[in-house]
């Protein structure tokens, strides 16, 4: 069985596909931008944008009952990996002990002209 998760804390999809999908104990969270959902507008800069981005994931990951230390793996899209360092220093704030496994990589371009997209996967048992 799979349940669709969704939330208002997050922005909803841009194309066709969900928020997220859990499916047994695991949840599946689709790449998150750097967009308000409140306005629908993408933050500034690769630091703002990472963190709307984890905030995001967030968000999502606690619509379906689970927290942020609930994430087991994610995988990090950067328009340039001359951002890691940058994306690290944030992304650490959100993952203070025991972060989840990781890949990440530079991409030809992301949707919207994002900096950064973070998609993950998150165990809720």
């Amino acid at each position: 069985m799979k349940k669709i998760i969704r939330t208002e804390l997050a922005p909803a999809a841009i194309g066709p596909y969900n928020q997220a999908v859990k499916a047994g104990d695991f949840l599946f969270i689709s790449g998150q931008l750097g967009l308000d959902p409140s306005n629908g507008k993408m933050a500034d800069g690769l630091s703002n944008q990472v963190d709307r981005v984890l905030s995001n994931l967030k968000a999502v990951v606690e619509a379906a009952g689970g927290g942020i230390d609930s994430i087991v793996k994610t995988t990090v899209m950067l328009q340039s990996m001359d951002d890691f360092k940058e994306m690290n220093n944030i992304y650490m704030k959100y993952f203070k002990e025991d972060p989840p496994a990781r890949a990440a990589y530079e991409v030809a371009g992301l949707p919207l002209g994002a900096l950064v997209e973070i998609e993950a996967v998150a165990h809720l048992g």
